[in-house]
């Protein structure tokens, strides 16, 4: 049996210009990032000036946002005081801040440096330069052996009696995402890329590929699989970049993990999935906690036992996920099948991985379902549905096994039961 993590070094820039992503990507995999820090200084938006005849939600009225002078003139005031080389920047638009990455002085320790800067009027932030893994794992590689028994522990074919998810925007910050994979066809609706110049379509990048399988694998195509919500609309941001041509191991830097972040808020998407591990990041947090405050919903894929427990998951507004039979002391953790999931990847194949990037997929796909039918429904709401439905094994601790999907929807929507067939006129048709 074939075991190995699939690392995403996802180094915490939060946000900075493009032209140092190959730079700190190398950096990464040299292991020197303790010699970076990320710091934010004021840079409010200037006023718009809308146009003649336009209202105050006209696009018309929106400006192209970048680093004011006096922003420019404090980052280098800031870097010169501190003998500090600035690697990169990038303007934050929804936070009001110019982002830039500085390097250490040699001999100068990091966090102290960190501690002198948070105490200096000029600086509106100053944190580490920090690493992510995704978590998903390959088992075996023999498609179709068992097929979607993830399906049948949530119950999603009834379940898409009520609803497939029509409609839904799902952001899949991750790697790329084959979107020329048969079984997923008209399926992403927009794809960005920010790593590099190439195209974003990303052929051969895998995780992301088997995440939006997970998610929304085209149903009655006589292909494959079907997704949890084969129904929803998928932006496939990438943000993440194998570190060998068709390898398992890939590499971030949060330049581009930011970058995909704020996309997803400014596109307005209903759900954004992190299947990403790491530690806690303040100028993340920022950043989902400006989406969440605006209704966008963030679920995120816990790490392993024996690893620390940051970002995502360690932000309240984001919706914790594990593989089903983990424990959790947090009584806030949803739970969803991560072991031997059939989903896509690259070349038009299928496989069977294993994490909780999966559960985390399939958990982004199960709200997708609830919110078309009620896309008023808040993320406390939707993660408390899933947790009632919640099936429990039968040990003395009635450890929660899986979210069912069915039975949230007939609750949010009071009919009878999953196999009722009296409320015919609530299906949805296209099943």
């Amino acid at each position: 049996m074939m075991r190995g993590y699939l690392f995403l070094a996802v180094l915490l820039l939060s946000g900075c210009a493009m032209q140092g992503a190959s730079q700190l990507s190398s950096l990464s995999a040299q292991g020197e990032s303790d010699r970076y820090i990320v710091v934010t200084v004021r840079n409010p938006p200037a006023p718009s000036i809308p146009h003649a005849g336009s209202t105050a939600r006209d696009y018309d009225t929106v400006t192209t946002y970048s680093a004011s002078p006096v922003a420019r003139a404090t980052a280098d005031a800031v870097a010169s005081t501190y003998q500090l080389r600035q690697v990169t920047g990038w303007p934050i638009r929804m936070l009001g801040v110019h982002c830039l990455v500085f390097e250490v002085p040699a001999g100068v320790p990091r966090d102290q440096l960190i501690d002198r800067m948070s105490h200096d009027p000029r600086v509106e932030s100053a944190q580490p330069l920090q690493s992510f893994s995704s978590l998903s794992t390959t088992t075996y590689n023999d498609p179709y052996e068992h097929l979607q028994r993830n399906l049948d522990t949530m119950n999603v074919v009834q379940a898409h009696d009520w609803s497939r998810g029509n409609g839904v925007r799902i952001a899949i910050i991750d790697t790329g995402v084959d979107s020329h994979h048969p079984d997923l066809v008209g399926q992403v609706i927009k794809q960005q890329n920010f790593v590099d110049d190439a195209p974003a379509n990303a052929s051969t990048d895998r995780h992301g590929t088997a995440v939006a399988g997970v998610i929304a694998a085209l149903g009655n195509n006589h292909l494959g699989i079907v997704g949890v919500a084969p129904g929803a609309q998928l932006y496939a941001l990438k943000a993440c970049w194998p570190e060998q041509p068709n390898g398992a191991r890939a590499v971030c830097n949060t330049l581009t993990l930011a970058k995909a972040l704020a996309a997803a808020i400014d596109e307005h998407v209903a759900i954004v999935n992190l299947s990403l591990a790491g530690p806690g990041d303040p100028l993340l947090a920022r950043l989902v906690d400006y989406g969440a405050a605006r209704g966008t919903m963030f679920v995120g894929a816990l790490p392993p036992p024996n690893a620390p427990r940051g970002f995502p998951t360690d932000i309240a507004a984001v919706i914790a996920v594990d593989s089903s039979g983990a424990q959790s002391s947090d009584g806030k953790v949803l739970f969803a099948p991560g072991t031997d999931v059939l989903t896509l990847v690259p070349d038009n194949r299928y496989d069977f991985l294993s994490g909780s990037s999966l559960a985390a997929a399939s958990v982004s796909a199960g709200i997708a379902l609830l919110l078309a039918k009620d896309p008023n429904l808040t993320a406390s709401a939707a993660r408390d549905l899933l947790a009632t439905s919640s099936m429990r094994s039968s040990t003395p601790d009635a450890t929660p096994v899986s979210i069912n999907l069915c039975a949230a929807l007939v609750t949010m929507l009071h009919k009878a039961a999953c196999n009722s067939p009296a409320d015919s006129g609530t299906k949805v048709a296209d099943r």
